[in-house]
């Protein structure tokens, strides 16, 4: 059934008036689309709706496997047997696409308190209800050691470097991306969506399925702002600077200060905020 669906793009075209100069013109125009996904858990027999998100259709098996790896239900790569697009005769065929099932292994018990309550995310804020630094702490977060040291001119470099690999933004600009790069700068792997948190968990989780977490030696940067939710994503995989184009929200501050995060904002040109973490940006 899921072959005759179809499968949704992460763009849309549509036709926009232009208003400009007191005359209006009818041009052609790309949106970026925002379609829900439905991430469920499968453990044995049993099945079960996790979250519900909006998200830009494309990664979508990554952006699973990362929100579950942010939610600490898996901790390692090998502990998924199977992600795939739902296939439920009784299911709409136009949002086969929209559900993806995420098969655990079985023999393993996974800890699935934090499932107790049901999540909704939109693209804008994220996961609502959050937790708070003390269930943060109880979840087993470790302090993020020390190191590693990074120039002020590499951190100077990444929003270039983002931004050029940014194609479905030049040609929507209605995209945030979340950029992983290493110690030197160098840029490893881009995701695009329209919410910072989706991307986020799309990077986190192409981290985790390629099997190159904890991301200790990396930087993950985040256009827009740095809210606590990227925080918490990027805490969890053990990153230890997180770099923003905009500001960071109070609770995001909190969390790199309680666990030893470096935390950049306003990264634009040859300057930026440092809110947390000095010591790994020496000068």
């Amino acid at each position: 059934m899921i072959e005759k669906a179809k499968r949704p793009g992460n763009k849309t075209k549509t036709r926009v008036r232009v208003v400009e100069g007191g005359k209006q013109r009818v041009r052609p125009d790309t949106l970026a689309t925002e379609e829900p996904m439905e991430i469920r858990l499968v453990t044995g027999e049993s099945k079960q709706t996790v979250a519900v998100t909006m998200r830009t259709p494309g990664n979508d098996f990554e952006l699973a496997a990362g929100f579950l790896y942010g939610e600490g239900i898996v901790t390692d790569w090998d502990e998924i047997k199977k992600i795939s697009y739902c296939t439920d005769p009784d299911v709409d065929a136009d949002q086969l696409y929209n559900i993806v099932n995420v098969e655990l292994r079985e023999g393993k018990d996974f800890d699935l308190r934090s499932l107790e309550r049901h999540f909704y995310t939109t693209s804008a804020c994220g996961v609502c209800g959050k937790a708070s630094l003390e269930q943060l702490e109880l979840k087993g977060c470790p302090v993020i050691p020390p190191g590693p040291e990074v120039s002020a001119e590499t951190i100077y470099s990444l929003p270039d470097k983002l931004r050029e690999r940014q194609s479905l933004f030049e040609s929507t600009g209605g995209l945030h991306a979340a950029a992983l790069f290493d110690k030197d700068g160098d840029l490893i792997e881009l995701r695009e969506d329209v919410g910072r948190h989706n991307a986020t968990d799309k990077l986190i989780g192409w981290s985790l399925l390629e099997g190159k977490l904890p991301l200790s030696n990396h930087i993950v940067m985040v256009s827009g702002r740095s809210s606590f939710e990227i925080l918490q994503k990027c805490l969890q995989a053990g990153v230890p600077i997180v770099c923003a184009i905009s500001a960071p929200s109070s609770l995001a501050v909190d969390v790199a200060k309680e666990f030893n995060m470096t935390l950049v904002g306003f990264l634009r040109g040859e300057r930026f905020n440092l809110y947390a973490g000095k010591g790994r940006i020496p000068g």
